[in-house]
């Protein structure tokens, strides 16, 4: 099987990467790519990359994610979000490709506190919501052969996350103040590449494909928690790990999101309905605690290595 892998350097595209290598043979690209085009402002030159390239498979992880620098640049979060994978729709359904693609909880106003179905209505709050759903829509709308998760949260070992930063504050100051008021489940790129993984064995075959099971999935870590419960999380396990990081903050205080305006709207309730995909595909969704230690435990060991060099 021939792999289009698009923004491989990403958080989650460098995870793909890996859960993808044992499929068949990755052709992984980027923005900065030479021979072939990953560049997803470019419309016409990623249509040639898929032409010329005839993957079985394409996996679109490349995105404008920069939510609150998307409200100041629209047409540009228009291009990456939504034309670009209306794109790479056409040409994977003229192919009879697959197409895997990545949205958001963001397409959600995040009103109350049940957690969000698929069948849901949208109503994104900000221009990344709004070009994130239109990417969904287009992708539906132009290639039967597709699969969509919707996640939350999203982070990884590699580059920067909430929980380094929560580190590096809490070695700074004595007192942070965390946003309270939004809920959600932290969701680690490790897990969204192995479950895509087993998601395309299972539609894809190799004994039997199964086509019926293409569509829009929610897939996030089970439970939930606000960005001061994550923040408070990490601080203990840092403590409890006894690292040799000096933790100098004594109080976490809770705050609401009207205490850091920003340019872009956030939901309140970024909870995620998951039990669609669980019973589809015959998984079991880990707590997202369970990801977030282990994402902390290559962190200090990285951070220890570097002490000792």
């Amino acid at each position: 099987m021939k792999i289009l892998l698009l923004g491989k350097n990403g958080q989650v595209g460098w995870e793909l990467q890996r859960s993808l290598a044992p499929l068949g043979e990755v052709i992984a690209l980027d923005r900065h790519s030479q021979d072939l085009c990953g560049d997803l402002t470019n419309l016409q030159g990623l249509a040639a990359t898929v032409r010329t390239l005839r993957p079985d498979l394409i996996v679109n992880a490349a995105a404008h994610t920069a939510v609150d620098k998307a409200e100041s640049e629209p047409e540009l979060a228009r291009t990456l979000n939504a034309l670009a994978p209306g794109v790479l729709a056409h040409e994977a359904q003229k192919l009879g490709a697959w197409l895997v693609h990545y949205s958001t909880d963001y397409v959600f106003d995040g009103s109350g506190t049940k957690p969000w179905a698929e069948a849901d209505m949208p109503a994104p709050l900000s221009v990344y919501g709004q070009t994130k759903l239109e990417g969904e829509q287009l992708i539906a709308a132009h290639c039967k052969k597709h699969l969509i998760f919707r996640t939350s949260w999203v982070y990884a070992a590699r580059g920067g996350n909430f929980a380094k930063t929560m580190l590096r504050l809490a070695q700074e100051r004595e007192r942070l103040t965390v946003i309270d008021d939004q809920w959600g489940a932290p969701t680690g790129a490790e897990l969204l590449a192995d479950v895509s993984a087993h998601a395309i064995r299972q539609v894809m075959g190799p004994v039997q494909q199964r086509p019926q099971d293409a569509g829009l999935y929610h897939l996030a870590a089970s439970g939930e928690t606000t960005w001061h419960g994550y923040a408070k999380h990490v601080l203990a396990q840092v403590q409890w790990a006894q690292q040799a990081i000096k933790i100098v903050a004594n109080e976490v205080a809770p705050v609401p999101t009207s205490a850091f305006p920003t340019p872009a709207r956030r939901p309140h309730n970024s909870r995620l309905n998951t039990a669609k995909l669980q019973a589809t595909f015959g998984l079991t969704l880990p707590p997202w605690q369970q990801g977030v230690d282990r994402m902390l435990e290559e962190v200090l060991e990285r951070g220890s290595a570097g002490k000792r060099e």
